[in-house]
């Protein structure tokens, strides 16, 4: 994961803001802790900035684009974390477990080191429905290899609480479905570049031009125009959050 984000990190600070509609829902799963521990961390987003936050990222491209202000960050990986036992009130992983080379040990060791709630954000592979991937049919086996299926988490964490997370419309964090009412921005190369899905891709020259030229007919938006009017959608990102 590490290498990979050297690479993708390059302008990821820039183009994945944290959105603050996302961020409130993941600060109220946390709770009234203090202490929170941030695996796969990157480069800060949806940090709690009124709590004491310390981030653990295994790319140094990603450190290094972490601001001035931001929480301390070590760098380790989730399979391995360099802290004794119960050293947080509280551990999040945002869009980052799919990433991870053991995710039941990474889960594990976040058990270890955290006495209160662990909060994750992730996606749900058996979701379908988001309109990219009938353009990129390749992210729906992208995502069944890489992503947990939902029933995995009670499996390795114990009783959770699964809610989907709502995408806003002019949502500003770039993510994979973060453009979902606007289109044209899987066209810029640069939006591609922070998103970790179209790097495993690889060549897309031919589905990029597909969906160029349905913008440019109106194919597109006679399919999909009826998303021109919604403010939020489910795209299929799930908040799990696992209690002690």
């Amino acid at each position: 994961m590490g290498v990979r984000y050297d690479a993708i990190g390059l302008d990821y600070a820039k183009l994945r803001q944290p959105d603050p509609r996302i961020a409130a829902a993941i600060h109220l799963a946390l709770g009234g802790v203090q202490t929170i521990l941030n695996v796969g961390a990157g480069a800060g987003s949806y940090e709690p900035e009124d709590k004491d936050v310390t981030a653990v990222e295994p790319s140094s491209e990603m450190i290094s684009q972490r601001a001035a202000s931001a929480a301390p960050a070590v760098q380790a990986s989730a399979e391995s974390l360099p802290f004794a036992d119960d050293s947080f009130d509280a551990s999040m992983a945002i869009l980052t477990i799919h990433h991870w080379s053991d995710q039941q040990a990474g889960l594990a060791e976040m058990r270890r080191v955290t006495r209160g709630n662990i909060v994750l954000l992730t996606f749900d592979p058996a979701f379908r429905g988001f309109w990219l991937t009938d353009y990129f049919p390749d992210l729906i086996t992208l995502d069944e290899g890489q992503m947990p299926a939902m029933n995995d988490y009670e499996r390795w964490l114990g009783p959770v609480e699964i809610s989907p997370v709502m995408i806003p419309h002019d949502c500003t964090d770039g993510f994979l479905s973060a453009y979902w009412r606007r289109p044209a921005a899987y066209l810029d190369d640069r939006v591609r570049r922070a998103m970790s899905s179209f790097w495993a891709l690889g060549d897309v020259s031919e589905q990029l031009a597909a969906l160029r030229a349905d913008l440019e007919s109106g194919v597109w938006e006679g399919r999909y125009g009826s998303l021109l009017a919604k403010d939020e959608i489910d795209c299929g990102y799930r908040l799990v959050v696992a209690r002690p």
